[in-house]
Protein backbone atom coordinates (compact mmCIF):
# COMPACT_ATOMS: atom_id res chain seq x y z
CA UNK A 1 0.00 0.00 0.00
CA UNK A 2 1.26 3.49 -0.78
CA UNK A 3 2.52 5.79 1.97
CA UNK A 4 -0.52 7.98 1.42
CA UNK A 5 -2.61 5.26 3.02
CA UNK A 6 -6.14 4.15 2.30
CA UNK A 7 -8.62 6.60 0.90
CA UNK A 8 -11.08 8.05 3.37
CA UNK A 9 -14.58 7.97 1.85
CA UNK A 10 -16.07 11.44 1.72
CA UNK A 11 -13.06 13.20 3.27
CA UNK A 12 -12.73 16.85 2.33
CA UNK A 13 -9.60 17.98 0.47
CA UNK A 14 -9.49 21.23 2.46
CA UNK A 15 -6.25 21.36 4.46
CA UNK A 16 -8.25 21.98 7.63
CA UNK A 17 -9.44 18.37 7.40
CA UNK A 18 -5.92 16.94 7.13
CA UNK A 19 -3.63 15.58 9.85
CA UNK A 20 -0.33 15.43 7.98
CA UNK A 21 2.62 15.32 10.35
CA UNK A 22 0.44 14.92 13.43
CA UNK A 23 0.51 12.12 15.99
CA UNK A 24 -2.65 10.27 17.03
CA UNK A 25 -3.29 7.62 19.68
CA UNK A 26 -6.37 5.38 19.38
CA UNK A 27 -7.40 2.90 22.07
CA UNK A 28 -9.60 -0.12 21.42
CA UNK A 29 -8.29 -0.16 17.85
CA UNK A 30 -8.41 -3.87 17.05
CA UNK A 31 -11.97 -3.97 15.69
CA UNK A 32 -15.21 -2.07 15.27
CA UNK A 33 -15.19 1.69 15.69
CA UNK A 34 -11.59 1.81 16.92
CA UNK A 35 -10.16 0.02 13.90
CA UNK A 36 -12.18 2.27 11.63
CA UNK A 37 -11.04 5.38 13.52
CA UNK A 38 -7.37 4.37 13.22
CA UNK A 39 -7.74 3.87 9.47
CA UNK A 40 -9.53 7.18 9.00
CA UNK A 41 -6.91 9.16 10.93
CA UNK A 42 -4.17 7.36 9.02
CA UNK A 43 -5.88 8.19 5.74
CA UNK A 44 -5.95 11.85 6.78
CA UNK A 45 -2.17 11.81 7.12
CA UNK A 46 -1.56 11.16 10.82
CA UNK A 47 1.09 8.96 12.35
CA UNK A 48 -1.15 6.58 14.30
CA UNK A 49 -0.37 4.61 17.43
CA UNK A 50 -3.07 1.96 17.79
CA UNK A 51 -3.60 -0.14 20.88
CA UNK A 52 -5.92 -2.98 21.90
CA UNK A 53 -5.69 -6.39 23.52
CA UNK A 54 -5.76 -8.49 20.33
CA UNK A 55 -2.31 -8.44 18.75
CA UNK A 56 -3.43 -10.38 15.67
CA UNK A 57 -6.09 -7.79 14.84
CA UNK A 58 -3.58 -4.99 15.32
CA UNK A 59 -1.17 -6.72 12.95
CA UNK A 60 -3.94 -6.89 10.36
CA UNK A 61 -4.58 -3.18 10.85
CA UNK A 62 -0.89 -2.42 10.35
CA UNK A 63 -0.79 -4.46 7.13
CA UNK A 64 -3.82 -2.60 5.81
CA UNK A 65 -2.26 0.80 6.49
CA UNK A 66 1.48 1.30 6.14
CA UNK A 67 4.59 2.74 7.69
CA UNK A 68 2.92 5.55 9.61
CA UNK A 69 1.16 3.20 12.00
CA UNK A 70 2.56 1.70 15.19
CA UNK A 71 0.67 -0.98 17.10
CA UNK A 72 1.06 -1.80 20.79
CA UNK A 73 -0.93 -4.73 22.16
CA UNK A 74 -2.12 -4.58 25.74
CA UNK A 75 -5.02 -4.10 28.14
CA UNK A 76 -5.92 -0.46 28.61
CA UNK A 77 -6.99 -1.22 32.20
CA UNK A 78 -3.39 -2.16 33.04
CA UNK A 79 -1.57 0.92 34.38
CA UNK A 80 1.76 -0.45 33.12
CA UNK A 81 0.33 -0.65 29.59
CA UNK A 82 -0.95 2.90 29.81
CA UNK A 83 2.50 4.05 30.88
CA UNK A 84 4.05 2.13 27.96
CA UNK A 85 1.73 3.95 25.56
CA UNK A 86 2.90 7.28 26.91
CA UNK A 87 6.55 6.26 26.62
CA UNK A 88 5.96 5.32 22.97
CA UNK A 89 4.86 8.93 22.40
CA UNK A 90 7.91 10.53 24.01
CA UNK A 91 10.11 10.36 20.87
CA UNK A 92 7.49 12.40 19.02
CA UNK A 93 7.55 15.05 21.71
CA UNK A 94 3.82 15.67 21.54
CA UNK A 95 0.37 14.14 21.06
CA UNK A 96 -1.94 15.88 18.60
CA UNK A 97 -5.00 13.62 18.72
CA UNK A 98 -6.08 11.30 21.54
CA UNK A 99 -9.07 9.07 20.79
CA UNK A 100 -10.25 7.33 23.95
CA UNK A 101 -12.32 4.66 22.23
CA UNK A 102 -11.90 1.47 24.26
CA UNK A 103 -15.17 0.48 25.86
CA UNK A 104 -17.26 -2.42 27.08
CA UNK A 105 -20.90 -3.03 28.02
CA UNK A 106 -22.28 -4.67 31.12
CA UNK A 107 -24.45 -7.72 30.66
CA UNK A 108 -27.84 -8.07 32.26
CA UNK A 109 -29.85 -6.31 34.97
CA UNK A 110 -27.87 -4.52 37.67
CA UNK A 111 -29.12 -6.78 40.45
CA UNK A 112 -27.82 -9.87 38.62
CA UNK A 113 -24.31 -8.56 38.04
CA UNK A 114 -21.33 -9.12 40.27
CA UNK A 115 -19.27 -6.30 41.68
CA UNK A 116 -16.28 -7.37 39.59
CA UNK A 117 -18.42 -7.09 36.45
CA UNK A 118 -19.33 -3.52 37.31
CA UNK A 119 -15.75 -2.65 38.17
CA UNK A 120 -14.57 -3.93 34.80
CA UNK A 121 -16.92 -1.58 32.94
CA UNK A 122 -15.85 1.37 35.07
CA UNK A 123 -12.15 0.52 34.65
CA UNK A 124 -12.37 0.30 30.85
CA UNK A 125 -14.86 3.07 30.12
CA UNK A 126 -13.84 5.68 32.66
CA UNK A 127 -10.73 5.02 34.77
CA UNK A 128 -8.54 4.24 31.76
CA UNK A 129 -9.68 7.47 30.10
CA UNK A 130 -9.00 9.54 33.20
CA UNK A 131 -5.54 8.06 33.55
CA UNK A 132 -4.57 8.38 29.89
CA UNK A 133 -5.62 12.01 29.95
CA UNK A 134 -3.57 12.49 33.11
CA UNK A 135 -0.51 10.79 31.67
CA UNK A 136 -0.62 12.53 28.28
CA UNK A 137 -1.45 16.03 29.54
CA UNK A 138 2.07 17.39 28.99
CA UNK A 139 2.28 15.85 25.52
CA UNK A 140 -1.09 17.32 24.56
CA UNK A 141 -0.01 20.75 25.76
CA UNK A 142 3.17 20.43 23.69
CA UNK A 143 1.15 20.08 20.48
CA UNK A 144 0.23 23.24 18.56
CA UNK A 145 -3.50 22.41 18.60
CA UNK A 146 -4.28 19.13 20.34
CA UNK A 147 -7.66 17.44 20.22
CA UNK A 148 -8.97 14.87 22.69
CA UNK A 149 -11.96 12.81 21.53
CA UNK A 150 -13.70 10.75 24.19
CA UNK A 151 -15.94 8.16 22.58
CA UNK A 152 -19.10 8.21 24.64
CA UNK A 153 -22.57 7.12 23.51
CA UNK A 154 -26.04 8.49 23.00
CA UNK A 155 -26.66 6.63 26.27
CA UNK A 156 -24.48 9.19 27.96
CA UNK A 157 -27.16 11.73 27.00
CA UNK A 158 -30.36 9.71 27.45
CA UNK A 159 -31.01 6.46 29.28
CA UNK A 160 -31.30 3.08 27.63
CA UNK A 161 -34.27 0.84 28.27
CA UNK A 162 -31.98 -2.16 28.07
CA UNK A 163 -30.09 -3.32 31.19
CA UNK A 164 -26.85 -1.34 30.82
CA UNK A 165 -26.52 0.44 34.17
CA UNK A 166 -22.72 0.65 34.29
CA UNK A 167 -22.47 1.53 30.61
CA UNK A 168 -25.02 4.36 30.97
CA UNK A 169 -23.29 5.66 34.09
CA UNK A 170 -19.77 5.63 32.64
CA UNK A 171 -20.74 7.18 29.32
CA UNK A 172 -22.59 10.00 31.09
CA UNK A 173 -19.54 10.52 33.31
CA UNK A 174 -17.33 10.59 30.23
CA UNK A 175 -19.35 13.44 28.74
CA UNK A 176 -19.03 15.55 31.88
CA UNK A 177 -15.33 14.69 32.13
CA UNK A 178 -15.10 16.03 28.58
CA UNK A 179 -16.67 19.32 29.62
CA UNK A 180 -14.45 19.59 32.69
CA UNK A 181 -11.19 18.97 30.83
CA UNK A 182 -12.26 21.39 28.10
CA UNK A 183 -12.68 24.05 30.78
CA UNK A 184 -9.34 23.30 32.41
CA UNK A 185 -7.21 22.77 29.29
CA UNK A 186 -8.74 25.37 26.99
CA UNK A 187 -6.21 27.99 28.10
CA UNK A 188 -3.47 25.61 26.91
CA UNK A 189 -4.98 25.28 23.45
CA UNK A 190 -6.15 21.70 24.03
CA UNK A 191 -9.66 20.99 22.79
CA UNK A 192 -11.67 18.19 24.41
CA UNK A 193 -14.89 16.86 22.87
CA UNK A 194 -16.99 13.72 23.04
CA UNK A 195 -18.23 11.67 20.11
CA UNK A 196 -21.52 10.02 21.09
CA UNK A 197 -22.69 7.42 18.54
CA UNK A 198 -26.01 5.67 18.46
CA UNK A 199 -26.27 2.06 17.29
CA UNK A 200 -23.66 1.32 14.62
CA UNK A 201 -22.85 -2.06 13.05
CA UNK A 202 -20.11 -3.43 15.34
CA UNK A 203 -19.59 -6.55 17.40
CA UNK A 204 -21.11 -4.81 20.44
CA UNK A 205 -24.36 -4.26 18.52
CA UNK A 206 -24.36 -7.68 16.86
CA UNK A 207 -23.61 -5.83 13.60
CA UNK A 208 -27.32 -4.88 13.60
CA UNK A 209 -27.96 -8.27 12.04
CA UNK A 210 -31.04 -9.10 14.12
CA UNK A 211 -34.06 -8.06 12.00
CA UNK A 212 -36.19 -7.09 14.99
CA UNK A 213 -33.43 -4.99 16.52
CA UNK A 214 -32.69 -3.27 13.22
CA UNK A 215 -36.38 -2.50 12.76
CA UNK A 216 -36.56 -0.99 16.25
CA UNK A 217 -33.76 1.39 15.27
CA UNK A 218 -35.56 2.38 12.09
CA UNK A 219 -38.73 2.98 14.08
CA UNK A 220 -36.99 5.07 16.74
CA UNK A 221 -34.67 7.28 14.68
CA UNK A 222 -35.82 10.35 12.79
CA UNK A 223 -33.97 9.25 9.64
CA UNK A 224 -35.80 5.94 9.72
CA UNK A 225 -32.81 3.72 8.91
CA UNK A 226 -29.78 2.01 10.37
CA UNK A 227 -26.38 3.65 9.81
CA UNK A 228 -23.28 2.56 7.92
CA UNK A 229 -19.98 2.46 9.79
CA UNK A 230 -18.45 5.09 7.52
CA UNK A 231 -21.02 7.64 8.67
CA UNK A 232 -18.76 8.30 11.67
CA UNK A 233 -15.77 9.20 9.47
CA UNK A 234 -16.78 12.82 9.01
CA UNK A 235 -17.70 13.48 12.66
CA UNK A 236 -14.40 11.94 13.80
CA UNK A 237 -12.32 13.97 11.36
CA UNK A 238 -14.25 17.11 12.22
CA UNK A 239 -13.33 16.78 15.90
CA UNK A 240 -9.76 15.63 15.24
CA UNK A 241 -8.75 18.33 12.77
CA UNK A 242 -8.64 22.10 12.49
CA UNK A 243 -12.11 21.94 10.92
CA UNK A 244 -13.39 22.18 14.52
CA UNK A 245 -10.73 24.59 15.78
CA UNK A 246 -13.30 26.63 17.75
CA UNK A 247 -15.21 23.67 19.15
CA UNK A 248 -14.53 22.34 22.64
CA UNK A 249 -16.48 20.91 25.55
CA UNK A 250 -19.15 19.48 23.26
CA UNK A 251 -20.79 16.08 22.82
CA UNK A 252 -21.35 15.43 19.12
CA UNK A 253 -24.24 12.95 19.02
CA UNK A 254 -24.43 10.86 15.86
CA UNK A 255 -27.61 8.85 16.27
CA UNK A 256 -29.90 9.52 13.33
CA UNK A 257 -32.07 11.67 15.58
CA UNK A 258 -32.71 9.06 18.31
CA UNK A 259 -32.17 11.59 21.13
CA UNK A 260 -33.86 14.54 19.42
CA UNK A 261 -37.41 13.67 20.50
Amino acid sequence: MSEAGPAVPGAATDARWRLDGRVALVTGASAGLGARFARVLYGAGAHVIATARRADRLEELARDCGTRIQTIAGDVTDPHHRQALVESLRPHGRLDVLVNNAGVCDDGPLERQGLDDLRRVVEVNLISVLDLCRLTADLLRAAPAASVINVASMYGVVASRGPLAAYNATKAALINLTRHLAAIWGQDGVRVNALAPGYFPTALSGFLADPGFAQSIRDRTLLGRTPALDELDGPLLFLATDASSYVTGQALVVDGGWTAV
